[in-house]
């Protein structure tokens, strides 16, 4: 049970059993007090027979209030039958001015709005004229002090009804602070409800994006892998089947086992962690310059190799994603371009890598590429979507008879062993 129901219980029983007690109080002390001031032997067979009254009056209240606490004319027939007993009875002995009292406390319960001051000032005049000595006044001197102090009290119900209206106007304040609070908590449950929802199937998209991403990234490098190797070989096997020279045959045979024994190694590497064979135990330097080596000695074409800056040792992702886009340009400029000269660089240059491969073929149009087709591989695509994985960038540039010219820009993210 919290305070404002304790509270509110209280007052309940104050204004059940409030009246009764007063009444108590005032009969007790008026009868101890009845010799003092003098009160004649009717007085006193007036007032037993108006505390008589006042408690039957104050029974069938009891009955008749819990039909409902708001103001009616039963209640307020009752405060002014209540109100005139406890004037009566002050008039015969001012200690009845203990249950006259009660009238402050009951304006709000028994009254309606428009008679609510006149009530309190009816109770403050019975009050008043206790406290100036009782009533009537007897000379003029008494009756100024009786309008003095009733000035007084009438002056402190003032200021009580100016403040009891301010405490009601907070707790209005107050309840409808409550109530938007309330209504606040409501709609951030909900929204927390949606976000927990709209969290859950980001989730479930994210999980998707990167299943797409890693089936996406194992077509790549199967491509790189198997595929460039079987295109070596086949090639190979077609000089093979054309040429009548048995020696030459020979050499070419020798080719196609050394690629098929190359992409034997990649697929059983490409199965436990997807890195490439050649960057096994080398840094990405070593494993460019063997690469472009063995291609140049493939396909018969000049390949030279160059590292500009100060080499470092590279983190394996970083690595294998320069190699990757060295193997498909150089695929690319064997298959497609007919080149005689192709120049890979590899360039430290601070705080990124930057990776550049050139050919003097036959060139293309950038702007008029065909799309990628079943059979075909995954080319400048797959290049570029392998840099921005990494958070890199790759431009191509080319022109019909003058050559390509392929350019990866990714950061310098160093080994973290």
């Amino acid at each position: 049970m919290d305070v404002i129901e304790v509270v509110e219980q209280r007052w309940a029983m104050f204004h059940r059993w409030g009246p009764v007690a007063l009444l108590t109080v005032a009969t007790l002390v008026a009868s101890a007090s009845a010799d003092v001031v003098g009160t004649t032997g009717g007085k006193r067979y007036a007032a037993a027979g108006l505390v008589v009254a006042a408690y039957v009056l104050e029974t069938w209240w009891m009955r008749a209030s819990r039909r409902g606490p708001a103001p009616s004319r039963a209640s307020a027939g009752y405060y002014v039958l209540r109100w005139a007993l406890a004037f009566t009875l002050t008039w015969l002995n001012t200690f009845f001015a203990f249950y006259a009292i009660i009238g402050y406390f009951y304006v709000d319960r028994l009254l309606p709005q428009r008679l609510r001051k006149a009530g309190l000032f009816a109770s403050a005049v019975t009050v008043a004229g206790s406290q100036a000595g009782g009533l009537p006044p007897h000379d003029h001197v008494a009756w100024a002090m009786f309008g003095a102090i009733l000035a007084v009290n009438v002056m402190l119900l003032a200021l009580f009804a100016h403040l009891a209206g301010l405490e009601d106007a907070r707790a209005r304040v107050q309840a409808e602070t409550i109530a938007e609070l309330g209504r606040t908590n409501v709609a951030l449950q909900q929204a927390l409800d949606e976000n927990a929802a709209l969290h859950a199937q980001l989730l479930v998209q994210a999980r998707e994006a990167g299943v797409a991403d890693e089936r996406r990234r194992l077509a790549a490098e199967i491509h790189d892998t198997l595929a460039q190797g079987l295109t070596g070989i086949i090639a190979q096997l077609h000089v093979v089947a054309g040429t009548p020279d048995g020696t030459v045959a020979r050499e070419h045979v020798d080719r196609a086992l050394g690629l098929a024994r190359h992409s034997l190694g990649e697929a059983r590497r490409s199965v436990h962690n997807l890195a490439p064979v050649a960057l096994d135990g080398n840094g990405l330097p070593e494993a460019l310059k063997r690469t472009v080596a063995e291609w140049g000695e493939r396909t018969g074409a000049r390949a030279d190799f160059t590292v500009t800056g100060t080499a470092e040792h590279l983190h394996d992702e970083v690595a294998a994603t320069l190699l990757r886009i060295t193997e498909e340009a150089l695929s690319n400029a064997a298959r497609h371009a007919g080149a005689f000269r192709v120049g890979v660089t590899l360039s430290f240059m601070g705080d990124e890598v930057v990776l550049d491969i050139r050919d003097d073929g036959h060139g293309f149009d950038p702007l008029d590429v065909p799309a990628r087709t079943r059979a075909g591989g995954f080319g400048l695509d797959g290049m570029r979507a392998r840099a921005q994985r990494i958070a890199g960038t790759l431009t191509v540039e080319s022109e019909p008879g003058h050559g390509t010219a392929v350019s990866a820009r990714v950061p310098l993210v160093r080994h973290d062993r």
